[in-house]
């Protein structure tokens, strides 16, 4: 019995097994920070709450112009190559915010590491792609995110001893353990097989943009959508534990608790939730599933400023596990879309162009999310329900035009391709 639940949850061969590691690996080090910041920004940094917010947007702006060049950055020197090289920067980069001190320093260290990590991110997207059969990708990637989940919370856990205890020292020991273990994150990623290919890339002054992805604007559009979808983490993250605070006579202790379910169902139910989505209409399902999910967290959160008592916790936490089912399949089908509709002669590519809705999704939805709520009510949570309705009406004939135009300019295998490492179940 014991074996059979394991078999549901572990991925069934040594080449997923390592990556879902390395994931939790890499999450409990960038978790651990995380959870930190607040803390060692103000107190280590010397920072004020609004100098922090600035500095995170002028970080995102950063990522956000540069999510095209360092896509195709993957293209040229390869993506295990350029994976290992951003997690060693990013080791560096950890190591060196102890020695920070006031917002200048802060705004350009902070740039620096988002634009190490989205390289990192686009390198490791563009690996899995290659490394997996296209029937495969979509549920290795499911495993990956549940064992990130798995690695957020032991982060937390680590921060939350260090913030415990709260001297200077303990503090400043958060972003040098995520360095430390991000060496080993480096080392990890470093005995994964090697994979080589021809990339067929442009030269001459229109280098920085990729003609088969921009061109391809289906994609583009696809892309766009699918980070609108993606707001679903501002509600998580954002309008929700805002909203409960201001807006309901729930207690605060509760955010706590939404944040441990949103976890424990995302280990436990995303390999399920992605079922199904290794076909460009499997993953226009989930979009659906994702978009209705969206609308009822909506629907049930706008009512909650009325509510009292235990009606308001109930209201609350289902509204919070509907956000999470929007997540779950909004994963799901980002997965399925960039596997089946990327040009494998360009992953870097379009891999940098599907990550420009990632990078525009802060910048624009926390603003306009909570003024939507807060400001209108009622009113404001319908209009954020009819955007995500509209994100997911507008992928179905995005996608559509994105298969006709791979289609047309021929969908191939790269020219050449290290064997793929035996897939077998150990």
């Amino acid at each position: 019995m014991m074996l059979r639940s394991l078999k549901g949850v572990l991925p069934p061969t040594k080449l997923e097994r390592d990556l879902a590691l390395q994931s939790v690996l890499s999450a409990f080090a960038t978790g651990s920070f995380i959870t930190g910041t607040a803390v060692f920004f103000t107190q280590i940094v010397g920072l004020t709450g609004s100098q922090i917010g600035l500095g995170l947007s002028a970080a995102a702006l950063v990522s956000l112009a540069l999510s095209i060049p360092l896509g195709r950055l993957s293209d040229r020197v390869g993506a295990k190559r350029l994976w290992i090289i951003s997690a060693a920067l990013e080791s560096l980069l950890y190591l060196a915010w102890p020695l920070a001190s006031g917002f200048a320093s802060f705004v350009v260290l902070l740039a620096v590491l988002a634009s190490v990590e989205t390289a990192g991110r686009s390198a490791r997207n563009v690996y899995r792609i290659e490394v997996f059969p296209r029937e495969t990708r979509v549920a290795a990637m499911a495993y990956q995110r549940a064992a990130r989940n798995v690695g957020y919370t032991l982060g937390a856990g680590a921060a939350g001893v260090a913030l415990g205890i709260g001297t200077r020292e303990a503090i400043i020991a958060i972003p040098l353990v995520t360095a430390a273990l991000l060496v080993v994150n480096a080392v990890m990623v470093s005995f994964l097989p090697v994979l080589e290919r021809r990339v067929e890339v442009t030269t001459g002054p229109d280098l920085h943009i990729s003609p088969g992805a921009f061109k391809n604007l289906g994609f583009v559009a696809l892309g766009v959508c699918n980070g609108v979808l993606a707001s679903n983490q501002v509600l998580l993250n954002v309008v929700v534990p805002l909203w409960l605070v201001e807006r309901t006579d729930a207690p605060q202790a509760l955010i706590a608790w939404l944040f441990g379910t949103n976890t424990v169902l995302a280990v436990l139910l995303q390999v399920r939730a992605s079922r199904g989505a290794d076909s460009v209409d499997g993953s226009l399902r989930a979009v659906r599933r994702s978009g209705l999910a969206f609308v009822l967290s909506c629907a049930i959160l706008s009512v909650t400023h009325e509510t009292a008592g235990w009606v308001s916790i109930v209201l609350i936490w289902a509204g919070h596990i509907t956000i999470t089912g929007a997540e779950l399949w909004n994963s799901a089908s980002d997965w399925g879309f960039t596997a089946q509709l990327s040009d494998p002669r360009r992953l870097g590519d379009y891999q940098g162009v599907w990550g420009l809705g990632y990078h525009v999704e802060p910048i624009v939805f926390p603003a306009l999310y909570t003024y939507l709520a807060f400001t209108w009510g009622t009113p404001g949570w319908a209009v954020i329900a009819a955007i995500g309705v509209a994100a997911a009406i507008a992928s179905h004939p995005a996608a559509r035009a994105a298969e006709r135009y791979l289609a047309r300019h021929g969908d191939i295998a790269p020219a050449s391709l290290a064997p793929r490492p035996v897939q077998e179940p150990t």
